[in-house]
C-alpha cells in the first residue's frame, strides 16, 4: 500500500537531498536552525543510511570553510543553513570558491515569497544574494492539491540544476574539473517537523553524477629562444612543471601551485628577481593564478617581457597585468639552451645557502625555519594547508625539495587570499583526505583567532588527524613588510596594523579541549612534529615581529 504523501516542507527537503546525492554531494555541513529544520532531518535521515557524511557546526561562516576545504580535495560538499544572517555568514566562503573555481553547494532555508518585504523575523532578499559570485536557484513547494506531481517536476528542476555539464561545472584550463559554486534557495512553509517516515523514493537520477571527460586541451606551441621563464601560481598543477621540464625552463612555482616538485622548481627564485639574471627574462608563460609576490607583479607588469597566459579556473579569467598572448595549454618543440637554466640553477643554489647561514645565524627561532620545519614533516601522500599573510611567503622561501610523484598536497585559500576560515577549511580538507599519510597546517596567530570557532566540534563529530602548527607573534606581522611598516607610521603602527592581542592560546585550546604544545626552539618544533598524538592538536611556536621588517630587508638584499 502506498504511504499518504507526508507535508510540503519534509517532501521538498528529501528531494533536495537526494538531488544532492545524486550529483555526488557525499558531505553534507548544517548549521542548526528552525527554518531549515526539514533540510536537517532529511540530512539525518541520508545520513543514516549511509547515503553521506554529516557534519554540524554552530557557526555557519566556520561551517561554510569546512564545506570549501572538503571541496578543495575533490570531495563535492554542501553547506546548510537557516535564513537570513545565518545565510549571509556564508558569503566569505562563497567568495572564495568562485574565486578559485570551485563547484561549492549552499544550501539556504528561506520563507515563503509571500513573507518577502513584510518585515517577518529572520527574513531577508535572499534571491541571488551572493550575486553573479554563483548560480541561483529558487525553490519552493507550497502545500495543495497535486501535491506528489509538482513535487517531481520541483525535484527535476533541482536535479537539472546541480547536474554536471551545466553552468555549475566546466572544464579547467588543463581539462580538470573547474567550478561555480551553486546557491539553492529552498523556501519552506510550516510544519517544519516530519510527520511520516521518509520512505524512500528513487531520485531523479539513481547513479552518481560524474562530469563527463572533457576533450584534450589544444596546446600553442612556443618557439624556443627568448630568455623564458615559467611562473605556476596557486592551482598551476603538474602540466606547469612538465612544461618547464621539457622546455629546460626555470620553473617560478608558488607552494600551492601543484607544480613545486621536480629539477627546474627555484627556492629562491623571487629574491633573484631583483638581480641581474631577473632583468634577462624576455618571456614568462604564467599558469594558475600567482598572489604572494611582488617581484612576480613586476615582472609581469614589465614592458620589455613577452607574457603568455594560460588563463586560471575561477570567477575572472581576465589577467591583472598585460598579457601578450591568452592560450589554453603551451607545447615546445625540444629543450632551450640548457646554459640559461643552469645559470638560474646556480644563483638558486648560492642565494639558498646565503638564506640558511642568515637564519641560523639568529639568536630566535624565525618564523621562516618554522616554515621550513613544517615543510620537511610533510610525508609523500601527506596534505599540508597553509594560511595567508606570512606564512605562505615564508614557507615559499622554505619548502623542502619535493619528488615528483610523491603526491604531496600543498593547499591555500588563494581565491581571494584572506585569513577568513582557515581552521575550519584545514580540518574539511583533512576528513575529507582520509587515506593521506599525515595532515598539517600553518598559520598566523591572527589567521588562529580569527577563526578559532573552528575548534568547536561536538563529541559526536567525526575529527580528523590534523596537526596546526601557529606561528604566534603577537599580532600581524606582514604589515610590518609593507609601506606602513615604515618609520614614519611606528608611533600609531601597532595600534592599526600590528594589533597584538595578547590571548593566551593555551587556555583557548583548553576551552574547547584542544591538545596544545607550545615550543620555543626549532628541535623542540622538529620533535613536536616527528610526534603527532593523533586528532586535532595545536603547536603553538613562539616568534619575535619587534624585527621582522629588518629581517625581511635582509633576506631580499641576498638577491643582488
Amino acid at each position: 500500500m502506498t504511504p499518504p504523501p507526508a507535508n510540503a516542507a519534509t517532501l521538498l527537503a528529501r528531494a533536495v537531498v537526494d538531488a544532492l546525492v545524486a550529483n555526488g554531494v557525499a558531505e553534507l555541513v548544517l548549521a542548526p536552525g528552525s527554518r531549515n529544520a526539514p533540510l536537517a532531518f532529511a540530512a539525518w535521515d541520508a545520513a543514516a543510511a549511509g547515503r553521506l557524511r554529516l557534519h554540524t557546526r554552530l557557526d555557519e561562516r566556520t561551517g561554510g570553510f569546512l564545506a570549501l576545504g572538503m571541496t578543495k580535495v575533490g570531495h563535492r560538499a554542501a553547506v546548510v543553513c537557516t535564513s537570513g544572517t545565518a545565510a549571509a555568514n556564508l558569503h566569505p566562503a562563497l567568495l572564495e570558491a568562485a574565486h578559485a573555481g570551485l563547484p561549492l553547494v549552499v544550501v539556504t532555508a528561506d520563507r515563503p515569497a509571500s513573507m518577502r518585504g513584510t518585515g517577518a523575523s529572520q527574513t531577508t532578499d535572499q534571491v541571488r544574494m551572493f550575486g553573479d559570485a554563483a548560480d541561483f536557484l529558487d525553490v519552493a513547494l507550497e502545500p495543495g492539491d497535486r501535491l506528489l506531481h509538482r513535487l517531481d517536476d520541483v525535484a527535476r528542476a533541482v536535479d537539472a540544476f546541480l547536474a554536471p555539464g551545466t553552468s555549475a561545472v566546466r572544464p579547467g584550463p588543463f581539462g580538470g574539473g573547474a567550478g561555480r559554486p551553486v546557491h539553492l534557495n529552498v523556501q519552506l512553509v510550516p510544519p517544519l517537523v516530519p510527520d511520516l517516515p521518509w520512505h524512500h523514493r528513487a531520485p531523479a537520477r539513481t547513479e552518481p553524477a560524474s562530469a563527463e571527460r572533457p576533450d584534450p586541451v589544444p596546446a600553442e606551441t612556443l618557439v624556443l629562444g627568448p630568455r623564458t621563464v615559467v611562473v605556476a601560481g596557486d592551482d598551476a598543477g603538474p602540466p606547469a612543471r612538465v612544461l618547464a621540464q621539457q622546455a629546460g625552463w626555470p620553473l617560478f612555482a608558488e607552494p600551492s601551485s601543484g607544480s613545486r616538485t621536480g629539477p627546474n622548481a627555484l627556492r629562491c627564485y623571487r629574491l633573484l628577481l631583483g638581480g641581474p639574471l631577473g632583468r634577462e627574462i624576455e618571456r614568462v608563460v604564467v599558469c594558475g593564478h600567482p598572489t604572494i609576490s611582488r617581484p612576480v607583479t613586476d615582472l609581469l607588469g614589465r614592458a620589455d617581457v613577452e607574457v603568455v597566459s594560460v588563463p586560471p579556473r575561477g570567477r575572472w579569467a581576465e589577467r591583472p597585468f598585460a598579457v601578450d598572448r591568452s592560450v589554453p595549454g603551451v607545447a615546445v618543440d625540444g629543450t632551450d639552451d640548457p646554459a640559461w637554466l643552469e645559470r638560474w640553477r646556480a644563483a638558486d643554489t648560492e642565494v639558498s645557502r646565503a638564506l640558511d647561514r642568515l637564519l641560523a645565524a639568529e639568536d630566535a627561532l624565525t618564523p621562516h625555519e618554522v616554515a621550513g620545519a613544517v615543510s620537511r614533516a610533510v610525508p609523500p601522500s601527506g596534505l599540508l594547508l597553509v594560511g595567508a599573510s606570512s606564512p605562505i611567503r615564508d614557507l615559499d622561501l622554505m619548502v623542502a625539495p619535493y619528488a615528483v610523484g610523491d603526491r604531496r598536497r600543498v593547499i591555500a585559500n588563494r581565491g581571494l587570499a584572506g585569513i577568513d576560515g582557515t581552521v575550519s577549511t584545514a580540518v574539511g580538507a583533512a576528513l575529507a583526505r582520509p587515506h593521506g599519510a599525515r595532515n598539517l597546517a600553518l598559520m598566523g596567530d591572527v589567521t588562529f583567532l580569527h577563526d578559532a570557532t573552528g575548534l568547536v566540534l561536538g563529541p559526536d563529530e567525526p575529527r580528523p588527524d590534523l596537526t596546526i602548527v601557529v606561528v604566534n607573534d603577537d599580532g600581524g606581522s606582514i604589515f610590518a613588510m609593507l609601506e606602513q611598516g615604515a618609520e614614519q607610521y611606528a608611533d600609531r603602527y601597532d595600534r592599526l596594523f600590528g594589533t597584538p592581542h595578547g590571548v593566551d592560546v593555551a587556555s583557548l585550546c583548553a576551552a574547547t579541549r584542544t591538545p596544545h604544545w607550545k615550543v620555543g626552539s626549532l628541535p623542540e618544533l622538529e620533535q613536536a612534529l616527528a610526534s603527532p598524538n593523533g586528532g586535532i592538536e595545536v603547536v603553538e611556536v613562539a616568534v619575535r615581529r619587534d624585527n621582522r621588517r629588518e629581517l625581511d630587508a635582509r633576506i631580499r638584499a641576498l638577491g643582488g
